[in-house]
């Protein structure tokens, strides 16, 4: 049963990724990044209709040559979900994807030459309005801030995100989000608690580079975790050494986790033991194979035994109370007289949580739309 976040938001400003809102209060955006070769349009319009289909509410894409903002030209005209473009140092490509229709820019304005090229591509923002992503990454501080601070240090990230902050403001541009990523938690964590009293731009969360699949989602979780938790965030990227669509769906989990924003099935599963009285590994894993096409909030319980069983089932929306033979069925916290098969509950089960789903859907139309649609 789904309960209010106790989690109050920072305050910021809203600012538009195409039509997904960012910040003031707005849904937290789910974001990753293509993978593919840019100028390989097939491949990457697939891998961002992948990344769609999982709940990405955003995706960027690298566009590192001209050639690549070409290619864009038509990754954008079919892609279903808002693009950012990832550029670094030449303006040019930022005022060639503004004009065939970026939704953000990822582009750090100090890094990309003179006043007038700055000016440039702010004006093409402004004109297109296109809001810009700072992005500063503990790997790749200017040099002159690396000798003042000798190493990566949340203040070092602080000072260079606010020396990009300062060319926009100067230009009277206040369309914008930033970041301050670092592979280490306590440095990213630190970085963002600064940052978060300097500006009221909404913030996009990540910890960088963060490893491979479970390494890394465990590294995102603990550090994004300890910032979504202060109220701290506004869209997130979970950047695993992974297939993107992984990063959309651990992204969903741990924004889940802290009740801030639920998409699909929670499954509420012990991590089974000598009590249990069917195969609860094998049951979660085939559900959540099963049903990773629901978008629908529902907390699942399906715990193996009769010790934890029927507590966990009394909240959640529907839980199984594993006993031999034919376990305990629940809905809505209420024991159901029939009793499932423990031969046949991966069926059974996917039947009952389907069609609990299209009830709850007919009931709640609007909001399972906008869910759909976010």
């Amino acid at each position: 049963m789904q309960v209010e976040s106790p989690i109050k938001r920072r305050p910021s400003r809203r600012i538009y990724v195409g039509q997904v809102p960012i910040g003031d209060g707005a849904p937290i955006a789910v974001q990753s990044m293509t993978n593919t070769d840019t100028c390989d349009v097939a491949a990457t319009v697939a891998q961002i209709q992948r990344i769609a289909d999982a709940g990405g509410d955003i995706v960027r894409v690298s566009v590192p040559t001209m050639d690549a903002a070409e290619a864009f030209k038509h990754i954008k005209q079919q892609s279903s979900v808002p693009l950012v473009a990832d550029i670094h140092f030449d303006y040019r490509i930022a005022l060639k994807v503004a004009e065939y229709g970026v939704d953000c820019l990822r582009i750090n304005p100090g890094n990309i030459g003179n006043e007038a090229r700055i000016r440039a591509v702010v004006d093409a923002a402004r004109d297109y309005n296109i809001p810009i992503r700072i992005g500063v990454n503990g790997g790749s501080l200017e040099r002159d801030i690396q000798e003042k601070y000798g190493e990566p240090t949340g203040q070092a990230l602080l000072e260079s995100a606010m020396r990009h902050v300062d060319i926009l403001q100067r230009l009277d541009f206040q369309n914008f989000k930033v970041s301050v990523k670092a592979s280490d938690v306590f440095l990213a964590v630190d970085a963002y608690r600064l940052l978060a009293k300097e500006i009221d731009q909404p913030l996009h969360l990540g910890i960088t580079e963060a490893g491979g699949a479970r390494a890394g989602a465990v590294k995102s979780a603990v550090g994004l975790g300890m910032l979504l938790a202060e109220g701290i965030g506004d869209t997130l990227r979970v950047s695993l050494a992974a297939d993107p669509v992984e990063e959309i769906k651990v992204g969903f989990d741990i924004l889940k986790s802290l009740r801030i924003r639920s998409r699909g099935i929670n499954f509420i599963a012990c991590p089974s033991c000598s009590r249990q009285e069917f195969d609860v590994i094998g049951t979660v894993n085939a559900l959540e194979q099963r049903l990773e096409d629901i978008v629908t909030p529902m907390d699942v319980s399906i715990i193996g035994c009769v010790v934890n069983g029927p507590g966990e089932a009394l909240v959640s929306d529907l839980g199984l109370a594993g006993a031999k033979t034919r376990s305990g069925y629940y809905v809505d916290g209420q024991r159901q007289k029939e009793r499932l098969d423990n031969d046949n509950l991966v069926d059974a089960l996917e039947q009952r949580i389907r069609a609990a789903v299209a009830k709850r859907e007919r009931e709640t139309p609007i909001a399972i739309t906008q869910l759909k649609t976010d």
